[in-house]
């Protein structure tokens, strides 16, 4: 199978079998989706939606955000992984929203990644998920899957290059969904540990299944 027609079946297969993929992370404007994407670097999605109710409840705009201090708002984070850079990094990402972009987030994966806190993926999940913007974020069950399938070449090293690649090959209107798609999967079916290949539609297509785990089934 060509590396076309792999990805005419895998987008095939998500559009039939979700269409509507979007993110597990519970947000009522940019504000509250930034904050939530900066805590959940590390940290499970389900973990952050604990968390943020009595966040948002407290800091419920970035102004709030940006006059709080470091004891007052780490207590609100502290179940969080790594709570003591994100604490710093939540207020100074506010401090500068307020001062450089008069208040709002920007909406550009360039100025995002001005803000502390905020790197490449958290900018693309960012405008992608909000503007619908044709971002791919890579985190690590992308990069997983991306390669796992064949999206992606082994020689594809580092999340932007995965990025690249996916970019390049996805219809720039499914791209902001296709992000989705690639991370539920990994998250349900395509596990790190113990992939779930007999539950997984795209195993006509994958890479990683026809070339490693059909072979050993054979000779069993």
């Amino acid at each position: 199978m060509t590396r076309k027609e792999r990805y005419k079946f895998v987008i095939n297969f998500f559009q039939k079998n979700l269409p509507e993929a979007e993110t597990e992370l519970e947000y009522e404007d940019p504000y509250e989706l930034l904050v939530a994407v900066i805590l959940s670097a590390q940290c499970t999605d389900k973990r952050v939606n604990l968390t943020t109710p009595a966040l948002f409840k407290k800091f419920p705009t970035v102004t709030a955000l940006s006059k709080t201090s470091f004891d007052e708002l780490f207590p609100y984070i502290k179940s969080i992984s790594y709570p003591n850079n994100k604490t710093k990094h939540l207020i100074a990402m506010a401090k500068m929203v307020m001062d450089k972009f008069n208040g709002r987030i920007p909406m550009t994966v360039e100025a995002l990644m001005q803000l502390p806190g905020v790197g490449r993926k958290t900018a693309n999940v960012v405008t992608s998920v909000v503007e619908q913007q044709p971002n791919m974020p890579v985190d690590t069950h992308v990069f997983r899957v991306s390669k796992r399938i064949g999206l992606a070449p082994f020689s594809a090293k580092t999340p932007l290059a995965v990025e690249k690649e996916l970019v390049k090959n996805i219809p720039e209107e499914l791209i902001h969904k296709a992000h989705h798609w690639l991370i539920l999967h990994g998250r349900y079916v395509c596990v790190a540990r113990n992939p779930k290949c007999q539950q997984c539609g795209v195993r006509p297509a994958c890479r990683f299944y026809n070339s490693v785990i059909l072979p050993k089934m054979q000779k069993n």
